[in-house]
């Protein structure tokens, strides 16, 4: 810009020319509008570009098969619904109907069962709240006014419900734009036809979601789902709750459901991190073991001479039958907390007594990283690896440290 302020002047000013008289140099000025039009004709070509970008699709490619179940599922409910029209035309003196605004719910609770606005309490309890707040709108408000605040009430009591539901505000509206049987029936408009056939679609997307494959309801923060994940997740239901909340999506998806995709993004960068390492590429195999009948003074002093951590117990067929750890040894010893010794008691006791089961073994062919929470979180210290039921080696938490070294030493020397 300063350039173009010094271009300006020297063709503007008198001082330019020899003679102190004005020259008007128009091929350069020409040139240095040209340059300036092209300028501004990017930036808009630009923006211009970017705003129809934002303009297309957000959703992502659905595949095939999803559509299907979808489409299918709509069609079922639906047909429910028409079928339940016909069975019972009349329900307290109420004349049943198809409304228009299932259409959509239809949509929610089989296209995309996992969004917090799909879910049963949402779906009957939105509809059913915003017919009953239509209903106390077209009683009291004027005509002209009814469709706008009929709506308005019923996204404010759906939303104090904590029964967001779009189709809801359709409800309303439907209620508003034909008032006069909705004021004949009254409040029994939000009971039938809303909520007998709304929960009548609800039931059989539980049905259906669940024949095809599909959770829905969804995922509870009160159920384990989150936190039986492998993966290491570090953050409370509640944490989660507040990234929701932050980010304005407590609408779009639900605790648990964010849980499970943070653990999964997290797994996949484990993955990265040890670029694949299964558990049999760094377990250790060369091992000292015990058999079940092995009496616990001989696996005392297994303990102490080798200075280990955890004592694999294998049948005479090789077969991993459980492993001891060494609070497993001092707990046998010591009997209802007293520090003392029990002789006798010690004479009679196996490694079968004090070993635990052989449900934490994994395969040799696991991802190392699907145990970092195990190793790290749950304060595991060692575990076994098996193939075909067989003990091949044991992964400890000295393993996963040499891992760490050795791709630190690897960044360095690269």
């Amino acid at each position: 810009m300063p350039r173009q302020k010094k271009t300006f002047s020297r063709l503007c000013s008198p001082d330019s020319s020899p003679a102190g008289q004005d020259v008007f140099n128009l091929p350069d000025l020409c040139a240095i509008c040209a340059q300036w039009i092209h300028f501004r004709a990017v930036a808009a070509m630009r923006s211009m570009s970017n705003f129809f970008r934002h303009l297309s699709p957000a959703l992502p490619r659905a595949q095939f098969g999803e559509t299907i179940r979808a489409s299918g599922g709509a069609a079922a409910g639906l047909g429910l619904c028409t079928l339940l029209v016909f069975a019972w035309p009349l329900i307290a003196d109420i004349p049943m109907g198809l409304l228009a605004p299932l259409g959509a719910s239809a949509v929610l609770v089989f296209a995309v069962p996992n969004s917090p606005l799909a879910q049963p309490w949402s779906a009957v309890g939105g509809n059913v709240i915003s017919a009953v707040a239509a209903v106390a709108v077209l009683q009291t408000v004027p005509s002209p006014w009814g469709p706008a605040l009929a709506v308005a009430a019923a996204i404010f009591a759906m939303m104090l419900a904590r029964a967001l539901h779009p189709p809801g505000g359709a409800i309303a509206l439907l209620a508003a734009l034909d008032p006069e049987p909705v004021l004949k029936a009254g409040y029994v408009f939000a009971l039938a036809p809303v909520g007998v056939l709304t929960a009548a679609l609800v039931l059989a997307a539980v049905l259906y979601n669940w024949i095809t494959g599909r959770t829905y309801p969804f995922r509870q923060p009160g159920q384990p789902a989150v936190q039986s994940q492998e993966i290491r997740l570090g953050l409370s239901n509640e944490e989660l709750e507040d990234l929701l909340q932050r980010f304005h999506q407590t609408s779009n998806i639900g605790v648990a459901d964010l849980g499970r995709l943070l653990a999964a993004a997290e797994e996949e960068a484990a993955q990265h991190r040890f670029e694949s390492v299964t558990c049999g590429s760094i377990m250790t195999q060369d091992l000292l073991t015990v058999a079940p009948d092995v009496p616990i003074d001989r696996i005392a002093q297994v303990f102490r001479s080798q200075s280990i951590k955890s004592l694999p117990v294998v049948d005479a067929k090789g077969a991993f039958a459980g492993i001891i750890l060494q609070s497993d040894l001092i707990n046998a010893l010591i009997r209802d907390g007293s520090s003392r010794f029990r002789p006798a008691r010690r004479a009679a006791l196996t490694a079968k007594d004090v070993m635990q089961p052989p449900s934490g073994a994994v395969p040799q062919d696991l991802p190392v990283g699907t145990l970092l929470n195990r190793l790290a979180a749950q304060g595991v210290q060692s575990v076994p690896v098996t193939s075909e039921g067989r003990l091949v080696g044991i992964l400890t938490r000295t393993d996963i440290i040499g891992l760490l070294l050795q791709g630190a030493q690897n960044r360095l020397a690269a």
